[in-house]
């Protein structure tokens, strides 16, 4: 799952979530004592490693809940990678856009493959209710993406919460998990657990097609401004 995407030096980043002013004083303050051994390669590459660590996890809690510390665990590697590469990359003056914004995405989507397959793939969350959640973020991810494009704007965050909120709404999750367990609950073969991440993939959903229609027709008073 993406937190900080690189993005070329022509776009625009909007990133309004609750914690981005904080969160970057931190990866700030990180960037000024890194390694020199340590480069933006090697943390993207530990940020795929925190997603495999949390799918791990969630298959593994079929054996025993204890295993869902993996998971969060994880989620903590995954945003230390993710998120302190392209700072580091932008701290260090050593961008590659490009490059950068292509292999950055690429990972992203993968992580957000294995963590939502990981959580359906648990003994909490069927795989059904699982895909409608990834449906659904790969669907923002992709409005994002498209307005990258075509308005030159890159908005990180949506209702006031970015990758990092999703990444913490997460792990408070799975401490749920390890507290409740599994099993039937009152909502029949659905369980409370399937009913927050089909709700989150929802309202994932809907936010996909109102920001589609009010970039739409965004675009189309730009394009009849421009033919006039």
């Amino acid at each position: 799952m993406t937190v900080q995407p690189k993005t070329a030096p022509s776009l625009s980043r909007i990133q309004q979530n609750w914690l981005a002013a904080r969160e970057r004083r931190l990866l700030n303050w990180l960037c000024a004592r890194m390694p020199a051994w340590v480069t933006p390669d090697k943390l993207t590459s530990l940020g795929m490693v925190g997603a495999f660590m949390t799918f791990a996890g969630y298959v593994a809690s079929n054996l025993a809940a204890s295993w869902l510390l993996l998971a969060i665990a994880g989620y903590v590697v995954q945003w230390f990678g993710d998120s302190m590469d392209g700072s580091l990359a932008r701290y260090r003056r050593i961008e590659r856009p490009s490059y950068g914004y292509f292999i950055d995405h690429s990972c992203d989507g993968l992580a957000t493959l294995l963590i939502l397959a990981g959580i359906g793939l648990s003994p909490f969350v069927t795989m059904d209710v699982a895909l409608v959640a990834l449906a659904g973020y790969l669907l923002l991810s992709i409005h994002a993406y498209l307005s990258a494009r075509v308005l030159g704007e890159f908005k990180l965050s949506y209702l006031a919460a970015g990758p990092t909120e999703l990444r913490l709404m997460l792990i408070a999750l799975t401490l749920m998990m390890m507290m409740l367990g599994s099993g039937p609950g009152v909502f029949g073969k659905l369980s409370g657990f399937d009913l927050f991440v089909g709700v989150a993939g929802m309202i994932l959903i809907l936010l996909f097609v109102i920001q589609t229609l009010v970039t739409g027709r965004r675009l189309a008073r730009t394009d009849r401004g421009g033919s006039s």
